[in-house]
C-alpha cells in the first residue's frame, strides 16, 4: 500500500508505495483510510521531541471505510463508514472496569507503535514498520482492533468527522470526562491549537461562564473567541496568572487546562487556579520538560490539584457517537477547526504550517 513513512527524526517524511499490510486477524478490522488530520503529537515524532524507533507510519486522527474484518467481529461490516481512535479500549482490563479508559492496557500502543503483544501488521521489504501513535493513519489502510473502528452514519462526512479521532476526543473529553467541569465554572485554556480549541468547545458545552484563552498567536486568540472564549491573553506580553486574577475578581479559575505541554505553561496554569482549583495537563510536551512547585507547601495548603489526561479519558465507542451528536445538534463546530486541506503528498508542508503556528487543523486526503 501507499503511505507516508518516517525513517529518521528531523527529516521529511517520504511517500512510498510498497508497505505491506496483513489481513485482519480475529477481533481486528482493516480500514481503507479516506482522511487523516495532522496532530502535534505526529510533529513531535518528526522533529525529535519524542524518541521513536524507525520506520514508522504516523497519523492517528483518521476516518475511512471498513475494507475487511477478522473472525468474531460483529459491530462493523465491510462498507461501513468509521471514525478511528488511537486507543481502542479493551473494556476488560483493571482500568476499563473502573471507567479509567485513558489508562486502558491498549493505550501502550501510542508509545510503542505496536499492538499490546508487540506485533505490528505493517512491514516493508521484510522489515517491521510501526503504527505511529497507535494507528498509522497516513496510509491507504490501517488495521485496528474492533473497538478502534467506530461505525458512523452513512451520511457522515469523513473529511470533517476525522478530527474527532484525536483533537476533539481529547479536548472535549478533558473537560467532560477527566475534569467533569460543572455548569457555571470558570476555565483557563493555555494553547489555542486544535486541542486547545476543542477544550474551549468542551467548556462551552459544559456551561462554563468564563472561558479564558492564552496563546501567543494573535490569529489563534481571535479564533478562540469565535469558538466560545470570553477573554484572551497574550502570554508574551501579559502575566497570565495576574490577568486571570483580575478577570475572576482576585479568586482564580476553577479549572486550568494546559494544551501545550511546556513546564512553564503548566506552572502558570497551576497558579492561575483558585484555592482548591484543578489543573489538567492535556498537552504532550517533550520528555525534557519539568514542573516545579515552589514552595510545594503552598500547593498543599491551598488544596490545588494537578491531573494528567490522555485522549480525554475517552472510550471511543461511547464518546465518538456522542461528539457527532453534539456536532449535528450545532453544539460543537468541527468544520471551522479545519483550516487547511491537502493531499497526502503534501504532508511535509502540513507539518511546516504547524511548526509556524499557521491554522488549527490540516486534514489530509489519503
Amino acid at each position: 500500500m501507499r503511505g507516508a513513512l518516517l525513517e529518521a527524526s528531523e527529516k521529511p517524511l517520504v511517500i512510498v508505495d510498497d508497505i505491506d499490510i496483513e489481513d485482519p486477524r480475529a477481533g481486528e478490522v482493516r480500514v481503507s483510510v479516506s482522511h487523516c488530520g495532522v496532530c502535534h503529537s505526529d510533529l513531535s515524532l518528526v522533529n525529535g521531541t519524542f524518541p521513536f524507533v524507525a520506520p514508522t507510519v504516523l497519523g492517528h486522527e483518521a476516518a475511512g471505510v471498513v475494507d475487511a474484518i477478522g473472525a468474531g467481529v460483529t459491530s462493523v461490516v465491510p462498507g461501513d463508514k468509521v471514525v478511528l481512535t488511537p486507543i481502542p479500549v479493551c473494556n476488560a482490563c483493571y482500568w476499563c472496569a473502573r471507567g479509567e479508559y485513558g489508562c486502558c492496557v491498549n493505550a501502550v500502543s501510542i508509545s510503542t507503535g505496536t499492538f499490546v503483544d508487540g506485533r505490528t501488521p505493517l512491514s516493508r521489504q521484510g522489515l517491521p514498520v510501526l503504527r505511529g501513535v497507535g494507528l498509522g493513519g497516513f496510509a491507504e489502510y490501517v488495521i485496528t482492533t474492533e473497538t478502534g473502528a467506530i461505525k458512523v452514519a452513512p451520511d457522515t462526512p469523513l473529511d470533517v468527522a476525522c478530527v474527532i479521532g484525536c483533537a476533539v476526543q481529547t479536548g472535549v473529553g478533558a473537560v467532560l470526562n477527566t475534569a467533569h467541569v460543572p455548569e457555571g465554572a470558570t476555565v483557563l485554556v493555555a494553547g489555542a491549537g486544535g486541542i486547545g480549541i476543542s477544550i474551549v468547545q468542551g467548556a462551552r458545552v459544559a456551561g462554563a461562564t468564563t472561558i479564558i484563552v492564552s496563546d501567543p498567536v494573535a490569529e489563534r486568540r481571535e479564533m478562540a473567541r469565535r469558538f466560545g472564549a470570553t477573554d484572551v491573553i497574550d502570554p508574551t506580553s501579559d502575566d497570565v496568572p495576574g490577568v486571570v486574577q483580575q478577570l475572576t475578581g482576585g479568586i482564580g479559575v476553577d479549572f486550568a487546562f494546559d494544551a501545550v505541554g511546556a513546564g512553564p505553561v503548566i506552572e502558570s496554569c497551576i497558579w492561575s487556579t483558585r484555592n482548591g482549583g484543578t489543573t489538567v495537563m492535556v498537552g504532550a510536551g517533550g520528555i525534557d520538560q519539568t514542573v516545579t512547585l515552589a514552595p510545594p507547601v503552598l500547593f498543599t495548603l491551598t488544596e490545588r490539584k494537578l491531573m494528567g489526561c490522555l485522549l480525554g479519558s475517552s472510550n471511543g465507542r461511547r464518546d465518538i457517537p456522542r461528539l457527532l451528536a453534539l456536532w449535528r445538534g450545532g453544539r460543537i463546530d468541527l468544520e471551522s477547526m479545519i483550516t487547511a486541506r491537502r493531499p497526502l503528498a503534501e504532508i511535509n508542508e502540513a507539518f511546516a504550517d504547524m511548526t509556524a503556528g499557521i491554522g488549527l487543523r490540516t486534514v489530509l486526503t489519503v
